[in-house]
């Protein structure tokens, strides 16, 4: 069995200087960020280029890990941070769909990203609305918050 080990494949490049910067969800940017896969890795993006869609799990290093309750953005109420996006978490793992726009050698081109620069990668995996989309999936608090 394998270690509990998380490495970092790679570096996500934005625009985005600091968390207020960034959108809260990635799905609503049209900015063209990049990923730079590390050299190591580079082997793992052979037929990549065949995708449209990438699911990005990334390491939100500047988010606290002591937090269980936030207060979302666009809702005044409290919820545990498993029933919410939050960055702050006790493992901050981020997760995003995002367009794939083009692959250059070790670099990806893509919009849809909500991640701060430079931070690290540790997965890519293809997204397929046939078998990623569950249609009718309810957040059942944030129905009629109007938050995006």
């Amino acid at each position: 069995m394998g270690g509990r080990e998380i490495k970092e494949i790679g570096m996500i490049r934005t625009p985005y200087k600091n968390k207020d910067e960034a959108p809260h969800q990635g799905r609503y940017s049209e900015e063209v960020c990049e990923i730079e896969i590390f050299e190591d890795y580079t082997e793992g993006l052979k037929d990549i280029e065949t995708c449209t869609h990438l699911i990005l799990l990334y390491w939100l290093d500047r988010a606290r890990r002591d937090i269980l309750i936030e207060r979302p953005p666009h809702d005044n109420r409290e919820h545990g941070v498993f029933a919410t996006r939050s960055p702050n978490r006790p493992n901050p793992i981020g997760f995003c769909v995002v367009e794939l726009l083009e692959r250059n050698g070790n670099t990806l081109k893509v919009r849809g990203v909500d991640a701060v620069d430079n931070t690290p990668l540790i997965d890519i995996k293809p997204y397929s609305s046939a078998i990623d989309c569950v249609k009718n999936a309810r957040i059942g608090w944030f129905e009629g918050t109007g938050g995006r």
